[in-house]
């Protein structure tokens, strides 16, 4: 008998959700699921509470890691002075100062890109997000070679020009860390807020229009109230990752004395003699509090709030038309582009050919930069050890985010919450406090399990990092799949891994490529973590950069980020252009 629409609607409505029969067998063999969780929650454990435990255990403790001590106090003493504080009040004071402009410029771009009829919008969108997926150590040198006050290439541009001696520019300063987190900060939060522009009804926008307001008026008391959660959102994470940045203030504020609280962890480590282990541990500990503070005011401030902005009623996603405006915004977005982009890479460029940095004559010109590069052993060992860590990593942590994210998203088991709330942990360590966090836990360790000072250190701790992001991309695919699938499968004869390897995994393919390129971008781009649990012979590309850095060999820095901005380019074509097309053939 044929059912009406409104039978199969009031069906849809009606029935409950059931677990599907591709799991019977699980349930047939309570043994085997208890191992298997029993198994991922150790793995999970070793990734996040393990480090974290040992932080705790490294901040009561008075001697180096793997050295006979007593417990004291000293290190939270250490942290409760006037120094200390001032430092304490830099790192969030740095934080809400790039937050806020970052917040309204990637607002404006976002409205830019989303609703307007903009030229180019969605070529001008990717370029707008490329800074991202830039690793900042590159960037960060590239501005301390042009905004350096005394030879500086924007200095010395401005001093040919005006026949000026002063020097207007310096990036050694608050305005340089913060001129620098916020390169990295707009395009973080515009990826987080453009899709909400794109989702609201603009119905709501017409109706403010139709009762008199201004197109200004619209945008401060419609658009922007409507996207407050998201914003609010975007804007809490946002000051999170200016708490844990590193490459910033380690790069612009330590020369001019600006300390933070991750510069003060590597200092504390590898500035001081002795290292000052159990301080270091101790101030984990408080930016690790600071942290859950602030994640539990994200929640705060969001819990209950929805701004229904998409309904039942069709619309069409309309643009405003600016008119001859259009080209102002076009050239907004490509200044954006050209300052946080074009001025790194040609600075790069112009800094590789030349023999000293500063001295840009035409007698200067040499390509024995990038011969000193191309026959150095360590560049090449540190080129393979990057890419066997972000092959391995991206491809591991991907594996063990998927199956978080399949316990947690499409099982009912006892354990899924925990299993769960391990692998968001890291989320809250930034990676220089989870690098003190394993390096006790390495240097603890049985000698039989020799993890400290090799490669393998490094890989676990960029799959510890990592997890989260993998296991909230996994999630969200399988959360978009239907249970009917497992049950069809099952009822035309299929077995439970058959099911996986051909239903399930094939259609989460594309977002598991989409994670693994964002993982692997991330590996590329980590120095926090790096810097404190590498030795010779495990030195990744963004090591050896602060290594040559700090011993003056800024024209070779410019050959190795050249190297590694092609490689980002090329990732950035393949996730772009490749993975699009797969997920568009599905």
């Amino acid at each position: 008998m044929a059912l009406s629409a409104d039978d199969r609607i009031a069906d849809i409505v009606t029935a409950r959700p059931r677990l599907p029969h591709a799991r019977r067998f699980l349930n047939g063999a309570p043994a085997s699921r208890v191992v298997g969780l029993t198994l991922l929650a150790l793995v999970l454990a070793f990734l996040s509470v393990y480090p974290l435990s040992m932080l705790l255990y490294g901040s009561l403790h008075s001697t180096p890691p793997g050295v006979a001590g007593v417990f004291t106090l000293d290190g939270y003493r250490d942290i409760v002075s006037q120094q200390k504080l001032l430092t304490l009040l830099n790192t969030v004071g740095i934080a809400l100062a790039k937050t806020i402009p970052s917040l309204i410029l990637a607002v404006l771009l976002a409205w830019i890109l989303a609703r307007t009829d903009t030229p180019f919008r969605g070529t001008l969108e990717v370029l707008v997000t490329l800074p991202f997926f830039i690793p900042p150590i590159l960037t960060a040198m590239a501005w301390g070679m042009l905004g350096n006050p005394q030879v500086g290439l924007l200095n010395q541009l401005y001093q040919w020009i005006t026949g000026s001696t002063a020097s207007p520019i310096n990036v050694y300063s608050y305005g340089g860390v913060v001129w620098h987190m916020m390169q990295y900060s707009v395009p973080f939060l515009f990826l987080l807020i453009v899709d909400a522009f794109r989702a609201m009804d603009p119905s709501l926008e017409e109706a403010a229009r139709m009762c008199g307001a201004t197109r200004l008026r619209t945008f401060y008391t419609v658009t922007l109230q409507l996207m407050l959660p998201a914003l609010t959102g975007a804007a809490i994470l946002s000051f999170i990752r200016g708490i844990e940045n590193f490459e910033s203030p380690l790069f612009f504020g330590s020369p001019a004395g600006i300390h933070v609280i991750t510069t003060d962890i590597y200092d504390s480590i590898n500035q001081r003699s002795p290292p000052q282990y159990q301080y270091a541990t101790a101030i984990s500990f408080v930016i690790m509090a600071l942290m859950f503070l602030v994640i539990l005011m994200q929640w705060r401030i969001l819990r209950g709030r929805s701004f229904q902005t998409v309904t039942g009623k069709g619309y069409s996603p309309a643009v405003m038309k600016l008119g001859r405006w259009r080209w102002a915004t076009f050239a907004f977005c490509a200044l954006f582009f050209a300052v946080t982009v074009v001025l790194p890479v040609s600075q790069l460029l112009i800094g590789s050919f030349f023999k000293f940095f500063g001295f840009y004559e035409w007698e200067m010109l040499t390509l024995e930069h990038y011969q000193a590069v191309a026959g150095s052993s360590e560049f090449w060992r540190a080129f393979g050890n990057t890419m066997l860590l972000g092959f391995a990593g991206a491809t591991l942590t991907m594996l063990l985010g998927g199956i978080v994210a399949y316990v947690s998203v499409r099982t009912k088991w006892r354990g899924r919450r925990l299993i769960d709330a391990m692998a968001w942990l890291p989320w809250m360590m930034p990676g220089i406090v989870l690098g003190v966090g394993f390096l006790w836990g390495f240097a603890l360790l049985p000698h039989a399990i020799p993890i400290y000072g090799t490669i393998w250190a490094l890989l676990l701790a960029y799959i510890s990092l990592g997890t989260p992001l993998s296991v909230r991309v996994m999630s969200s695919a399988y959360g978009q799949l239907s249970y009917d699938l497992e049950e069809c499968s099952r009822v035309h004869g299929a077995g439970w891994l058959q099911t996986m390897w051909r239903i399930m995994i094939a259609l989460v393919w594309p977002s598991f490529a989409v994670g693994w390129v964002l993982i692997f971008f991330g590996i590329m781009r980590e120095l926090s973590a790096s810097v404190l649990l590498y030795s010779v012979g495990s030195e990744v590309l963004s090591v050896v950069l602060l290594k040559l850095w700090a011993n003056g060999s800024a024209e070779q820095v410019s050959v190795i980020g050249l190297i590694m901005m092609a490689m980002v380019i090329a990732f950035r074509w393949v996730q772009l252009r490749v993975i699009k097309r797969w997920i568009g053939a599905l």
